[in-house]
């Protein structure tokens, strides 16, 4: 009866583990988007203006200005707020359909995917506030 359990046990692990490094999978090109789109916005913000009559050394200038207005949204805040987020209702979830381990697997991939989304939502909203003050500043942000 013994060796039937470990049997079972052996199964059963290599399945898991399959799902785990799909998982794992996912949550690598998720990081790797999330870092590319931050590099992206970094170098030009993402901005396009019409530059029809406009003078590129006064934009420069604000644009310098507008990313460090831009600076004081607190993508780490969202971040932490997404991964714990996450890791609650991964838990729950996990709890729901499964074992202990199950709502510690849950909560791990729940926190991690939160952590992703937090930092994607911190990063869109520099975006977006990138954008509304070249606008306040009179510039015509086509995007």
């Amino acid at each position: 009866m013994a060796h039937l359990n470990k049997l079972r046990i052996t199964q059963k692990f290599p399945e898991q583990f399959a799902r785990l490094r799909i998982v794992g999978a996912l949550v690598a090109v998720g990081l790797l988007s999330a870092c590319a789109n931050q590099g992206s916005s970094q170098s030009s913000s993402g901005v396009i203006i019409d530059t029809q009559g406009v003078n590129m050394d006064a934009y420069y200038q604000d644009l310098h200005e507008c990313r460090n207005y831009a600076s004081q949204v607190s993508v780490a805040g969202r971040t932490t707020t997404g991964a714990v987020a996450g890791a609650v209702l991964g838990g729950v979830v996990g709890a729901i359909t499964g074992d202990s381990g199950s709502a510690q697997r849950g909560a791990g991939v729940g926190g991690v995917v939160g952590g992703v989304k937090g930092a994607s939502s911190g990063y869109q909203e520099k975006h977006q506030v990138v954008r509304n003050c070249l606008r306040g500043r009179g510039y015509s942000v086509l995007n």
